[in-house]
């Protein structure tokens, strides 16, 4: 009898699910199509059936965001989690940001229109994934998990005004030389650039084309349906466009982009970041949120004959946002070194205005027609919750008061907080947040970001500290926390 050797035969072993990138996205496309049409109960019935009849799959990941903005996954065997749909639990006093630990238990409830099918060189081979809802126990949707809130949002704005919310984010970052650079932030003293070049820049097969090709790559077998790919102003510095979508799904391509690009450069022994401002002299980054309401089909953000083509709907939305700026500020801007950002010499959008070319504004209006018009809210920074960042953006348009101007007299420049101790104090002291987040949400994020803030100098001043990098919410190293 012939033995072979294991390590010979390991792969034959393993037969698990790996799919071309063209029939990834080709599956993706068609999940997302099936999404549209179909309810969850019968998406459920579908996916269940073919969990148990695909072998080749060996897990499920849920995925899952905390009110900071990080994503969570939990890996569950495929023949576990079929048997226990209805009963999936686990430690809410383990996340920060959700339940006290005498109230510790929480449900996922797979959302069933999220499917995602992963690209097994960067994932690993046999696994697909969902985004899960956050329930209390008694199966109420939890009110810390800003993906079931805003999920919750579109379906009552589809219901009773028959509307549906689209966006779309260009999220730039960068990408430094060294596997864990964030967390190594303070060993080696600082980032160390990749590329020399500028916008456009990189030339083809350096290291930077190569990390934005692999992500770009991997971003379109998932269905992102990518527009354009390329450096970024600053040098080491990229974006990746994709298409817009109803905002759930656009917030969730968010979550997975910011993954694909961590995994990517962490295989080629780089490290891709997002915080706003790493390096100073040079431009941030940001993640610009484009927006537009329909209805019926119809983009009432647009019209013809509206002031620079938009329709009252869109202004009086624009004029809410205004006028509440400082307010949601910190939701939109949630990190120290995000108030870096904010910084007029780098095209910051720091002015609480609206302007069809001036970049220096909060928000700018595109060009578009009929299809595309839609606002642009530039003073996102990357390292926000995007779930948290549409849901305030959405109530806070509809529901805050309108900005009044006064015609007569010319317009005093109005300015975003320059630092996060005063946007926590506006934060804290807004009546809109209150009524929009909850007093318990509202309490709960201002302490966190206050947590963050204390362990960094109170002025900003010109030199970026390695505490604002390492107790960066993003940043994964808990053991730091309780060193402190």
């Amino acid at each position: 009898m012939e033995i072979n050797n294991p390590a010979q035969s390991g792969n034959q072993l393993r037969d698990f699910l790996e799919l071309s990138y063209a029939r990834l996205e080709e599956l993706n496309l068609l999940a997302k199509d099936r999404a549209e049409l179909k309810t969850q109960k019968e998406l459920q019935d579908e996916y269940t059936a073919y969990l148990k009849k695909e072998h080749r799959i060996k897990a499920v990941t849920l995925c899952f965001t905390d009110i900071e903005g990080r994503l969570h996954m939990l890996d569950y065997d495929k023949k576990f989690l079929l048997d226990s749909i209805s009963n999936l639990t686990f430690d809410g006093s383990s996340i920060r940001g959700f339940t006290p630990q005498h109230e510790s238990d929480l449900r996922l409830e797979v959302d069933w229109s999220s499917i995602r099918y992963f690209p097994s060189d960067i994932f690993g081979p046999g696994k697909i994934a969902f985004f899960a809802s956050v329930l209390t126990r008694d199966r109420k949707p939890y009110h810390s998990d800003f993906r079931g809130q805003l999920k919750v949002l579109t379906q009552e704005l589809k219901k009773k005004q028959g509307l549906t919310a689209y966006a779309a984010m260009e999220i730039e970052g960068f990408v430094v030389d060294g596997a864990n650079a964030e967390q190594l932030y303070r060993e080696n003293h600082g980032f160390k650039l990749i590329s020399s070049g500028g916008y456009f820049h990189s030339l083809p097969m350096d290291k930077l084309r190569q990390f934005i090709d692999a992500c770009a790559e991997a971003q379109r077998a998932m269905g992102f349906k990518n527009e354009k790919d390329h450096p970024e102003v600053a040098p080491s510095q990229f974006e990746m466009n994709f298409s817009y979508a109803d905002v759930l799904r656009a917030a969730d391509n968010v979550q997975f982009y910011k993954l694909i690009c961590r995994q990517v450069a962490r295989s080629m022994g780089m490290t891709a970041t997002f915080l706003p401002k790493p390096f100073t002299g040079i431009n941030g980054s940001g993640m610009h949120t484009n927006f537009s309401l329909a209805k019926s089909g119809k983009n009432i953000f647009y019209d013809r004959r509206g002031k620079d083509g938009l329709s009252k709907v869109a202004w009086d939305f624009i004029l809410r946002v205004l006028n509440h700026a400082p307010e949601i500020c910190l939701v939109l801007n949630s990190s120290v070194n995000s108030y870096r950002r904010l910084d007029p010499h780098f095209e910051a959008p720091n002015q609480i205005k609206v302007s069809l070319i001036d970049r220096g504004s909060m928000i700018r209006i595109p060009v578009g027609n009929e299809k595309t018009t839609r606002i642009e809210v530039r003073s996102v920074a990357p390292d926000a919750n995007p779930y948290l960042v549409l849901y305030t953006l959405m109530r806070t348009g509809l529901e805050g008061q309108k900005l009044q101007k006064d015609d007569s007299k010319r317009d005093r420049i109005r300015f975003l907080p320059d630092n996060i101790y005063d946007a926590i104090a506006t934060f804290k002291a807004s009546k809109l947040i209150t009524h929009i987040l909850g007093a318990d949400n509202k309490d709960k994020f201002a302490a966190f970001k206050l947590a963050a803030a204390d362990r960094s100098p109170k002025a900003l001043g010109t030199k970026i500290k390695s505490s604002e990098i390492i107790f960066h919410h993003e940043v994964t190293n808990q053991l730091l926390w309780g060193d402190f």
